[in-house]
């Protein structure tokens, strides 16, 4: 008997699956469900925990189904290679935002153009925040975190002191790695 599987998936902590559930749930009598919170699309599936558990759960004649193809990953190859690892097995998938069956040879035409599109659309955002960044830095903007080590306070200290790496590293509450560097500036 086969069964309708869904999958959801959230980038960051601070999303819910919820809505792809609901959207999912008000079409599908779902079996099984699969979700992976605060797991960003870029993560190859196989890293992905319910993923990789999705893929090891389903059998020949078993549907999958997602909100929306760009839950799978968001570069092509990944996303095809999902798609043909679920197929090997006999497996449907199904995008409801997109509208159609991925296991038919149009479904597959139209995911390889809709991951393709995903996948020029992140490579878009990331020369926009590039752009962005370089722009703040040419206005003069500090960028990053604010430095918390005072590293001539570091070095004079261990110079007076005649102290170890580990023990002004003790003494100041801060990482071996962080007094080599503040000496290394010195």
């Amino acid at each position: 008997m086969s069964a309708v599987v869904a999958y959801a998936r959230v980038s960051t902590d601070d999303q819910t699956c919820e809505n792809q559930r609901r959207t999912i749930a008000a079409r599908y009598a779902v079996s099984k469900w699969f979700t992976d919170d605060g797991v960003s699309g870029a993560i190859a599936a196989t890293q992905r925990p319910a993923l990789a558990a999705l893929l090891a759960y389903v059998r020949e004649g078993d549907a999958v189904v997602v909100a929306a193809i760009d839950r799978l990953g968001r570069n092509t190859i990944d996303v095809l290679s999902t798609v043909e690892a679920l197929r090997a097995k006999g497996v449907s998938v199904v995008s409801m935002r997109e509208g159609f069956d991925l296991a038919t040879p149009a479904g597959k035409l139209m995911l390889t153009m809709l991951a393709a599109v995903a996948e020029l659309e992140r490579e878009n955002l990331k020369a926009r925040q590039f752009a962005g960044l370089e722009r703040a830095k040419a206005e003069g903007k500090h960028l990053g975190r604010t430095k918390a080590i005072d590293d001539a306070a570091v070095l004079a200290w261990r110079a007076e002191n005649a102290a170890s790496i580990k023990a002004t590293a003790e003494h100041f509450g801060i990482s071996a790695a962080s007094v080599k560097r503040a000496c290394s500036k010195a």
